[in-house]
């Protein structure tokens, strides 16, 4: 785990924390959590991305807490969760996740410079925020090749911003690398409680609208066949990681 909680005023924001030996993995997944995660969820969310992913690659059986599913998990994809305080308010939780831009691209950055080995950056629901703000500091500093890619399960943040002219529309385009947006229909937190909330329409719910040019490198991909609701997206066996890997090409 990375976590920035209680650090974002330090001279160092993110802390480390956990096991960091990867068994010469060629490449790590980064997770970003959305809304309402406290230290103990952020941790379990990225662990279930790290069970979706192995399920996926075909890395691991199945997800029940045997010995040689442990076994099995310890040696699949790592995965580094970002953890950051969102569980706040929704207006607050915005307002950290802009915060969180700098000490992120600080974190990627040094990963680039001392470890090099590539970083798919998975964000949920409001980590789309995160990455976004991310990508504008990556795009300033001249440090657009930092990521192998950046993919949005459920993002948070309204359908115009991701287009060419948007809020993040020229920091995705700068970007040495690919993000994709997996957006479900079906995702009820984004259809109803955030169009009400933000009164905006979520990049999340059905993708760039209709009128918005796209982002050069930025792709929409429609999971609404395999994602029910917005807690599922990189659930194991039930989710649209899958989906996700393939356009990856994670093995």
């Amino acid at each position: 785990m990375v976590s920035t909680r209680g650090r974002l005023d330090a001279a160092e924001p993110t802390e480390r924390s956990g096991s960091w030996g990867f068994n010469g993995a060629d490449s790590v997944v980064l997770y970003v959590h959305g809304l309402g995660a406290d230290a103990e969820s952020a941790r379990d969310q990225a662990y279930t991305a790290r069970l979706a992913l192995a399920a996926a690659t075909g890395e691991e059986s199945g997800t029940d807490a045997t010995a040689e599913g442990d076994a099995a998990v310890d040696e699949a994809r790592p995965v580094i969760g970002y953890s950051w305080a969102s569980n706040v308010d929704w207006g607050p939780a915005k307002e950290t996740a802009d915060a969180n831009a700098a000490p992120l691209a600080d974190w990627l950055t040094a990963w680039a410079d001392e470890d090099g080995r590539p970083v798919h950056l998975f964000a949920h629901s409001l980590g789309a925020r995160v990455t976004g703000a991310t990508l504008r500091e990556l795009a300033a500093r001249g440090r657009t090749g930092v990521l192998a890619s950046a993919s949005l399960f459920g993002g948070a943040i309204p359908d115009e911003s991701a287009a060419a002219d948007g809020r993040y529309g020229e920091a995705i385009a700068a970007l040495d690398a690919p993000v994709y947006n997996f957006h479900s229909r079906n995702d009820r937190v984004l259809g109803w409680v955030y169009r009400a909330s933000d009164r905006t329409r979520a990049v999340g719910h059905g993708g760039l609208p209709a009128s918005a040019t796209a982002p050069d490198g930025y792709v929409d991909v429609d999971v609404t066949d395999l994602v029910a609701d917005h807690y599922s997206y990189v659930e194991p066996e039930e989710g649209c990681v899958p989906r996700a890997t393939d356009r990856l090409g994670l093995e």
